[in-house]
């Protein structure tokens, strides 16, 4: 009887090593003969390359022209007509800082030779994209104006300096405007002008 007690024993044992083995098997797999080399398979020498980051490109399609040209306008007369009354304090956010002070000491100026500036603006004859580039995040855009403006410069008397206050002026100027296009403010500065 004491016999039948460790068949029972050698079985269940068996039957223990069994299951794991099966479970082993299950988890870590066999070995058929098609696994390669790990050390000829992986190379142990990295070669780091630094990775090109990837500039986001805006994309200016026609719309966005159109759209911009707008606005473009809309600034110009904005600035010329500020600038002229010589209150371009409320026009500061369409101006980068080069612009804003060289635009304030311009003011200066003519405030220290008592000159006051009388502009009456038409209109604008034409706007055309003459440039436009990303700069990093930075999207340029260079705008060819052609206006028309009744501008005169008057001393502290009243006599004409300079310009006709009967006669309209054609102006040609061609202004830069720049958005950074990863900011979530959409609006454009000034950051040059030529004349």
């Amino acid at each position: 009887m004491n016999y039948s007690f460790e068949y029972i024993d050698i079985i269940l044992l068996a039957m223990i090593a069994g299951f794991i083995f099966l479970r082993l098997r299950g988890i870590l797999g066999k070995k058929t003969g098609h696994e390669e080399d790990m050390s000829s398979s992986f190379a142990h020498d990295f070669d780091f390359k630094k990775t090109a980051i990837k500039k986001e490109v805006y994309k200016f399609d026609d719309d966005a022209k159109k759209e911009f040209l707008k606005g473009a306008q809309i600034a110009y007369e904005t600035i010329i007509t500020s600038f002229a009354t010589g209150k371009i304090r409320k026009i500061k956010s369409l101006l980068n800082s080069e612009v804003y002070n060289s635009f304030n000491e311009a003011l200066k100026e003519r405030s220290t030779k008592e000159l006051k500036n009388e502009t009456t603006f038409i209109g604008i004859n034409s706007a055309e994209i003459k440039d436009h580039k990303q700069n990093n995040d930075f999207l340029e855009v260079s705008v060819n104006f052609i206006s028309e403006i009744i501008t005169c410069i008057k001393d502290k008397e009243n006599k004409i300096v300079s310009g006709d206050p009967q006669k309209i002026k054609k102006v040609n100027d061609t202004w830069k405007f720049s958005r950074n296009i990863r900011s979530p403010n959409p609006n454009w500065q000034l950051i040059e002008t030529e004349v």
